[in-house]
């Protein structure tokens, strides 16, 4: 017997709903610098994420991948922790159609573009719009 899908994933390991997928649902790997990142789904053929690593900043992302479909920022449970100062205060998401999501952790406030490759979702039916 199969073990249960992971949410937003199907029995293969296939991500079918990028914005359900949650953390630990894919592969642990280490990337550029030492950075551990993850890395959920199977890529979608001819995919514009293969040559991208975890740690890679946002622009050497874009200078690969291209321009994204949709991006956004939003803040993590630990911008709330008094007297905290890691990186991972607040999350930068690139979305790409017919590719997947790229989540990035840390930059400076306001520029939320300027941190870490840390997650790469493939999702071969991603509708691009966060």
């Amino acid at each position: 017997m199969q073990p249960p899908a992971k949410t937003g994933m199907d029995a293969q390991g296939n991500v079918v709903d990028s914005s359900k997928v949650e953390a630990g649902s894919g592969r642990t790997v280490k990337g550029l610098n030492g950075y551990e990142g993850e890395i959920t789904g199977n890529p979608a053929r001819n995919s514009k994420f293969a040559r991208l690593q975890i740690g890679m900043s946002a622009r050497q992302v874009t200078d690969l991948a291209g321009q994204p479909t949709d991006q956004g920022a939003y803040v993590t449970g630990k911008a709330f922790i008094p007297f905290y100062f890691g990186s991972d205060r607040h999350r930068y998401e690139m979305t790409y159609k017919g590719q997947g999501r790229l989540v990035f952790a840390g930059g400076g406030m306001g520029d939320y573009s300027s941190g870490n490759l840390i997650w790469i979702i493939h999702n071969p039916n991603e509708s691009g719009y966060r």
